[in-house]
């Protein structure tokens, strides 16, 4: 049975057309699945953004163009039914062809995307996030939320700055409390191309962080991601990790995704 606990930052729950401010609306999609008890959590940059107060002012505040969310399969149509009566449309072509693992909605009203990951994200890495979506209220956990951000190999300035927002407000941890680095590195220990992926995104946020004028926090920001790399490092390898390891780069180790809309 899905639960929600109470959120901090709660948006009251109505059933009109979706608000301009994707943030609040992403709380307004959140208050509903739990009213509801629908399986949906927020991922992407308006998760972020909900979980970090650091995302709220420069120089870590951004403009979100679009909202993202996460279900699981036994849920697909439930969500579906729920962002319709939240004034979404669904793309209906896209929905039956790929809606076992994707689907597509749009909001007529401020001209925006959302998307619906289900069961997993299939980016430039495969995050099964099946058992992970119970463990928060409104949002994926704070580790996920950064593994989404650190899986894109072609990283871009909005998903550095996620990165930094993350790692600012939140430290390294081994539970849920924070960010749950033992988890990262579990992962990561089973599947070289991830482990690559991750190591070589931290460090390119660690450059940005220190680079990027008026963050104050950017000494710590780059700390906490040398201290991530550094569990992958250390972290016990599978044999599967170590015979992948051996081609190296000179197989590609990652997808380009595709974008929808």
């Amino acid at each position: 049975m899905w639960t929600s606990t109470s959120s901090p930052r709660r948006s009251p729950l109505n059933e009109q057309a979706p608000q301009a401010d994707p943030v609040l609306e992403g709380g307004r999609i959140a208050d509903a699945a739990a009213a509801r008890q629908v399986p949906v959590r927020l991922t992407g940059g308006v998760a972020v953004a909900r979980r970090c107060p650091s995302a709220a002012g420069p120089p870590l505040a951004r403009v979100y163009k679009d909202i993202d969310v996460v279900t699981v399969g036994a849920g697909r149509d439930a969500t579906g039914a729920l962002l319709e009566s939240l004034g979404y449309e669904a793309d209906r072509e896209f929905n039956t062809l790929h809606g076992s693992r994707r689907l597509f909605f749009w909001d007529p009203t401020n001209g925006r995307q959302l998307d619906v990951f289900v069961d997993e994200a299939q980016l430039c890495h495969r995050i099964d996030f099946r058992a992970r979506l119970e463990l928060d209220a409104q949002t994926l956990p704070l580790a996920d939320l950064l593994l989404m951000k650190l899986q894109v190999v072609e990283t871009n300035e909005k998903d550095l700055i996620d990165i930094c927002a993350i790692l600012s407000d939140h430290d390294l941890t081994e539970d849920e409390s924070g960010v749950n680095v033992a988890y990262l590195a579990d992962l990561a220990a089973g599947d070289w191309g991830l482990w690559r992926t991750l190591g070589m995104v931290a460090e390119r946020a660690e450059d940005f962080a220190r680079e990027l004028a008026g963050l104050e926090r950017g000494e710590l920001v780059a700390a906490r991601l040398e201290g991530l790399r550094r569990r992958l490092e250390e972290a016990p390898k599978s044999r599967g990790w170590k015979m992948r390891a051996r081609i190296g780069d000179r197989k590609r180790w990652y997808e380009l995704p595709e974008e929808v809309g």
